[in-house]
C-alpha cells in the first residue's frame, strides 16, 4: 500500500501518526498506547513508511521511528483534493435539489 490516505485511513495508523508528530519514538514505546500487540505495531510502522509518511533509524537493536514532513504533506493534498471534489458535489447536487422542490 503506497497510497498515504489509504495507509492513514485505519484508526490505529492514525493514532501513531499522531503520536509521532510529538516526536519520534520507538516500537516499545508506541506499542504501549494500544492493546495490540508490538508485531501488529510493527506491521502498522511498515505500511506508514512504505507510503512515505514515517521512517526509521536504526541505532544498535533499536528502530526509531519520525514522521516524513514531505509524507504528510502529499497526505495533505490528497485529502484536500478529496474534500474539494466532494465538497464540489455536495454543491451540485445541493442547486439541483433546490431547483427541483
Amino acid at each position: 500500500m503506497n497510497d498515504p490516505l489509504s495507509a492513514a485511513a485505519e484508526p490505529t495508523r492514525r493514532r501513531i501518526l499522531q503520536l509521532l508528530s510529538r516526536g519520534p519514538r520507538g516500537v516499545t514505546d508506541l506499542a504501549s498506547e494500544f492493546p495490540v500487540t508490538r508485531s501488529a505495531i510493527s506491521q502498522h510502522l511498515l505500511v506508514l513508511a512504505e507510503a512515505g509518511l514515517v521512517e526509521a533509524e536504526k541505532v544498535g537493536r533499536t528502530r526509531t521511528y519520525r514522521v516524513v514532513p514531505s509524507g504528510l504533506q502529499r497526505l495533505r493534498a490528497e485529502i484536500d483534493r478529496f474534500w474539494t471534489s466532494e465538497l464540489d458535489l455536495l454543491v451540485a447536487d445541493a442547486h439541483q435539489t433546490k431547483g427541483n422542490p
